[in-house]
């Protein structure tokens, strides 16, 4: 998608709608997926798709790629873990204090890192996702290490979590469209496409950089935070760069900048992986792969597979 104007807006908005659209197909989707095990994983899949959204609002809306996703979802776990482990804060209060928290320590690392260019922002993220994982794994007499920490649950219900998750996800999709369609939006296509010209038009790069590395660090740590009350533990796990790495194949596989993309990318890509246990560790291969031969030969994923079919019929 290239820069502002109603083009751009017609697709935004007509990439929302369909967005909605699979968010309402996935509202259907217990009538005919009633087994626990089955709903569990597409749970999952709608935690990874919040994630996908998070980091193709930096990476692919506004060119910044972050390896930290998954860092942050594992501090807003561990937010809500602490919150409730010493202080007994109920899940109403926990939950908030986790996205403020990320978006907190968002806004110290961002002063750090986004006057940045080129490969320097994803080796700074990546190293302090490995030190956050790392000191959260090892300080054993607070976070008590490997073995994680036990989080309150929200319901025992596990369709009740379903559309917990579910309604979520179009939070965190109206969270994104008010951000794009907006002069916000204009900004963040600009700095992706040409920071230098955007600097030169009074744009304040380094602002517009700041707000969406926020919002994509709150939006992790909300989606950790709702992740740990419903596995009831969280651990360094969460936080591994295995984890980001599925991130950014979801995103890459399903579309850059695009929402709906984000969404197909994460619950394909997490269904897939679920498959591929029966074969043993080859995700990470499988995946890898797939991402090199959709970043050679199909750039804008699966939603640009279809927006170019949609073109073709109109025409």
């Amino acid at each position: 998608m290239k820069g502002p104007g109603p083009l751009w807006r017609d697709r935004l908005a007509f990439d929302m709608r369909a967005a909605l659209l699979v968010c309402a197909l996935l509202a259907l989707l217990p009538v005919v997926v009633t087994g626990p095990y089955a709903q569990g994983i597409i749970l999952v899949s709608v935690y990874f798709a919040m994630l996908s959204l998070a980091w193709n609002a930096l990476a692919g809306f506004t060119g910044q790629f972050s390896l930290a996703p998954a860092a942050f979802a594992m501090l807003g776990g561990y937010t809500t873990a602490l919150l409730d482990f010493y202080w007994k804060v109920p899940l109403g209060f926990a939950l908030p204090a986790a996205i403020v928290s990320t978006a907190l320590l968002g806004l110290l690392l961002g002063k750090l890192v986004l006057n940045l260019s080129g490969p320097y922002l994803s080796l700074t993220t990546l190293a302090f996702a490995e030190i956050a994982r790392v000191v959260v794994g090892n300080s054993h007499e607070f976070t008590r290490g490997d073995q994680g920490m036990h989080v309150a649950t929200l319901t025992e219900n596990r369709l009740g979590y379903y559309y917990i998750f579910l309604a979520a996800l179009v939070f965190v999709l109206g969270v994104l469209y008010a951000m794009l369609r907006g002069r916000l939006g204009r900004f963040m296509t600009a700095v992706r496409d040409d920071p230098v010209g955007a600097e030169s038009r009074g744009i304040d790069v380094v602002r517009v950089k700041m707000i969406v590395f926020c919002t994509s660090c709150a939006i992790c740590g909300l989606a950790g935070a709702l992740y740990g009350t419903f596995s009831q533990l969280v651990s360094p796990e969460l936080g591994l760069l295995q984890q980001t790495g599925l991130v950014l194949s979801m995103v890459v596989i399903g579309g850059m900048a695009s929402m709906t993309g984000s969404i197909v990318g994460a619950l394909l890509v997490y269904l897939g992986s679920e498959w591929l246990r029966g074969f043993g560790d080859v995700q990470v291969i499988v995946f890898a792969l797939l991402v090199i031969l959709f970043a050679r030969w199909v750039p804008g994923g699966l939603w640009g597979l279809a927006l170019a079919r949609i073109r073709g019929r109109r025409s």
